[in-house]
This record gives C-alpha cells, structure tokens and sequence, in this order.
C-alpha cells in the first residue's frame, strides 16, 4: 500500500508541476503581447501596463524553465521561483484588470497563480 501511495504522490507532484509550467508558459505568452500592445510613449498608466507585462512575462519563463529541470534544482529553490511567480502574477492581474483590453491577460495572470498554488500544496 506504501508503494502505491507514494507512486499516487510522485503522479500527483509530476501533474501539478506539468500544469504549473504549462499555466506559467501562457501566462508569460499572454503577458509579452500585452506588453508589446501598450505605446511605450503612452500615459503613466500604460507604462505601468508595458512594465508588468515585461516583468510577469520574465518571471513566468524563468519559471517555466526551473520546473523544466530535471533534478537540477533543489525543492528550496523551486518554492521560492514559484511563489515568486504566484506573487507576480497576482500583482500583474490587478494592474490589467484596470486597463482596457486586458481582460484575457489578467485571467491568465491568476490562472497560473492557481497554477502556482496548486503545486506549492503538492510541494507541501
């Protein structure tokens, strides 16, 4: 029975670690256009805008990459990346949930934060 619990656990930490850097994937997509959709010259508001998208985009793909990694990161480096995303995420949804248009982009924002959260449970 310990067998197979631990071969549900393992399943379960692939899954989760899979859904995380395929949400970050989407997220730092959808975050890039935006950003690329912003006029750099454009209000103060948009700037903002222009500098989330860049810096969610950022952050998702180096995300994307550490989970990526087989073995060659440490649990405690993978938590800290995560979390870090699930923060940058959820602070870049608030900001496009305030500009016109970017609706998809802040879904996308908080579906990889979920994304993120799910897998720090699995972390435990």
């Amino acid at each position: 029975m310990t067998s197979t619990t631990s071969q549900q656990e393992l399943f379960r930490f692939l899954e989760d670690r899979f859904a995380c850097a395929q949400a970050c994937t989407e997220c730092a997509r959808a975050c890039a256009v935006r950003a690329s959709l912003v006029d750099p010259d454009g209000a103060e508001n948009q700037e903002l805008v222009r500098r989330k998208g860049i810096m969610c985009a950022e952050v998702c793909d180096a995300t994307c990459r550490v989970l990526s990694e087989q073995n060659q990161v440490d649990e405690e480096a993978i938590r800290v990346q995560v979390e870090w995303c699930r923060q940058v995420c959820l602070e870049s949804a608030h900001v496009f949930d305030e500009h016109p248009g970017a609706v998809e982009t802040a879904k996308a924002c908080r579906a990889c934060a979920r994304a993120c959260t799910d897998f720090l449970t699995t972390l435990g």
